[in-house]
């Protein structure tokens, strides 16, 4: 059973939520935010990380628009993506519900520890490949193949998924940097539908918190996106970099 949201629960988790989106609209990484505020009001790790995929649905698909361009010069090349996004995410919430929250509690330190690491890299990953890599069309199933892998986790988690999925991209030929960022959050946004959908079934979703951090993240997504020319992107990528290794931290020594 969820624990009862008090009114100063709510606002922190609405107050969270806000910081969230912004960051996330800018930098990417609104997990890093939203799943320890969750831990923090009392909900259990499995119930925390599917309420949170839940929470962030809304923010999710509302970036989509902005890229109606760029997803229409992808054209039929979105649908296996999404396919693949949709199957992975279904796997990984299967994966997750059928192992029960011993194994996730066991597995979230090095799920943080990892997911941090690789958000910290993404973006000289992206530079790397850009600058070494040349556009191949024959390394697409290597493409299918670790898009359905990363799928799977972010079915299963999802924590820096975004700037995870974004590096891969990259590497595997999607040298438009928009085109790259268009297809990674159709991805997302299919995948977290999909998982969404199993932790519904399984009855793992607090709503009273979903439903305040939604209304945090969609507004200050809103409110990023709006002013992201102007916010320090290296210093928000810090933060959530920061974050993430301060959970990462507490997760190992101190327990969630």
């Amino acid at each position: 059973m969820s624990p009862d949201l008090s009114f100063a629960g709510a606002a922190a988790l609405f107050a969270m939520g806000l910081l969230a989106g912004a960051v996330s609209a800018v930098a990417g990484g609104a997990s890093f935010f939203t799943f320890p505020v969750l831990i923090l009001s009392g909900l259990p790790p499995l119930a925390a990380n599917a309420t949170n995929f839940i929470a962030l649905i809304p923010s999710n698909i509302a970036a989509l628009p902005a890229y109606r361009t760029e997803l229409r010069q992808i054209g039929r090349g979105l649908w296996a993506p999404l396919v693949l996004g949709a199957l992975g995410g279904t796997a990984g919430a299967v994966l997750l519900t059928v192992m029960g929250a011993g194994a996730f509690e066991t597995a979230v330190p090095w799920l943080l520890m990892s997911a941090t690491a690789l958000f910290a890299l993404a973006p000289s990953m992206r530079r790397l490949a850009l600058r070494f890599l040349k556009p191949r069309p024959g390394r697409r199933w290597i493409a299918a193949a670790g898009l359905f892998l990363m799928s799977v986790y972010g079915g299963y988690f999802g924590a820096g998924l975004g700037q995870i999925v974004l590096a891969a991209l990259v590497l595997v030929g999607y040298g438009d940097f928009l085109q790259a960022n268009a297809l990674k959050n159709a991805v997302i946004g299919t995948l977290s539908l999909a998982a969404a959908g199993v932790y519904v079934l399984g009855g793992a979703v607090s709503w009273p918190h979903a439903a305040v951090i939604a209304a945090g993240a969609s507004l200050g997504g809103y409110l990023g996106g709006t002013a992201s020319r102007s916010l320090p992107q290296g210093l928000l990528r810090a933060a959530v970099i920061a974050m993430g290794a301060a959970m990462t931290l507490r997760a190992f020594w101190g327990g969630l």
